[in-house]
């Protein structure tokens, strides 16, 4: 999970990068922002986003949680991946503006749908991660027809009793 919340982070810091190359007046300063963008993009965002992917399923694999028993797993999955597609596919346009940026014929008003572009999809994309970390988080109930089909081959009750001090709680395997 703490992968998942520095990925989140460093596409918080990513939009307000966006949102400065958008509305700033300085030209040095729209620039560096973009230069500061690719940067970013590629040395932190990328290997965060990957990082959230194996750990996630490394972490779902080794635990009683499985990695397709639960709807909450399952659909953070397809959120992992489907992110991570997404940020693949939009690396390149920010390389374009990041080289653009540095080019010496760099104008305030290059490439303005691209930077409105990428205030919008950073956005979307700290509401999806969101969504992720809140799965994460509370873990909602609810197997899928897996998981559902692995709990009747071991029996009628899979929860197993874990003493704690002189309480005792169930924890799902």
């Amino acid at each position: 999970m703490t992968v998942s919340v520095g990925w989140f982070g460093a596409v918080a810091v990513f939009l307000a990068l966006a949102v400065t190359g958008l509305t700033a007046q300085d030209a040095l300063t729209v620039r560096s922002v973009y230069v500061t963008m690719g940067v970013t993009g590629w040395y932190v965002i990328v290997p965060l986003c990957f990082a959230s992917l194996a750990t996630g399923v490394v972490s779902s694999l080794g635990t009683t949680w499985g990695l397709l028993r639960y709807y909450w797993v399952t659909v953070k999955l397809a959120i992992t991946v489907l992110a991570t597609g997404a940020l693949l596919l939009h690396m390149p346009p920010i390389s374009h503006i990041a080289s653009a940026a540095a080019a010496p014929d760099w104008s305030g008003d290059t490439l303005a749908g691209l930077r409105t572009q990428l205030v919008i999809q950073s956005a979307a994309a700290l509401v999806v991660l969101l969504l992720a970390i809140a799965l994460s988080t509370y873990k909602p109930q609810g197997r899928t027809r897996y998981g559902q089909r692995k709990q009747q081959r071991s029996g009628p009750d899979q929860r197993s009793k874990v003493s704690i001090g002189l309480r005792t709680r169930e924890t799902p395997e």
